[in-house]
């Protein structure tokens, strides 16, 4: 089996690039890219091994049911291929397949949340990239490849966390609901210190993003669910 030495992480990169770099709905290789170097400015801070955030980092997405289905999620066939195709060790296989297994909204959803530091790491740097400047922009872009607006206010948020089969399956009518049904809660379920830091630093960008909406779009009922958000900062 590969050393940690050994392993080819620009390698691993290119095959990362060519499973993703066609996505157009917020989860490509510039996804990855800022998700790898906030995770590895977490790390730093809270000493973990980089080797193992770097590598789950890199395949964290690759098996995503948004793109490749269900079966390729449940199995994580694409994550198995290629760190067999390194040769990675098999201890470092298994961690890095386990923070694959136990990160995003969903499992969370489901009860479930990374166990190990390098975990928490990588889980809080995706979330982390879900929101703020660049989650307004993503946030969009996916609603975009799906046919939806941005702002209907007549469709409201969930105001409850619904279960993981409801989440998958609504629709998501346009991409402010989306800011209330997922994006707002995410820096209340961040796990280690440096994500919880950012977390809120980018919470507080949506919120000023979305207080001037609702101010243009003269949107009243709205600006009463962002007060919730805005009195918890």
């Amino acid at each position: 089996m590969t050393s940690k030495s050994m392993i080819d992480i620009s390698a691993i990169h290119k095959d990362v690039k060519e499973l993703l770099g066609k996505d157009k709905s917020g989860h490509g290789m510039d996804h990855v890219d800022r998700v790898l170097k906030l995770a590895m400015t977490f790390a730093e801070n809270e000493r973990a091994d980089k080797e193992i955030v770097t590598l789950a980092t890199l395949l964290h997405d690759v098996d995503d049911y948004k793109i490749f289905g269900e079966e390729h999620a449940k199995k994580l066939l694409n994550a198995n291929t290629i760190l067999d195709k390194y040769n990675v060790a098999d201890k470092t296989k298994s961690k890095v397949l386990n923070i694959i297994r136990s990160m995003g909204y969903n499992k969370y959803i489901e009860g479930v949340r990374p166990s190990t530091l390098e975990g928490m790491i990588v889980s809080d740097a995706d979330m982390c990239d879900a929101i703020g400047s660049i989650g307004i922009l993503r946030t969009h872009a996916y609603a975009l490849s799906k046919g939806n607006v941005f702002f209907d206010k007549d469709v409201q948020p969930e105001t409850e966390l619904v279960d993981v089969t409801e989440y998958k399956t609504a629709r998501k009518s346009h991409s402010v609901q989306h800011f209330f049904d997922k994006l707002l809660r995410i820096p209340a379920i961040l796990m280690t210190d440096s994500g919880r830091r950012e977390g809120e630093k980018r919470k507080m960008i949506m919120v000023s993003f979305l207080r001037e909406l609702f101010q243009e779009e003269d949107s009243q009922e709205w600006q009463k669910y962002l007060n919730v958000y805005e009195d918890k900062s």
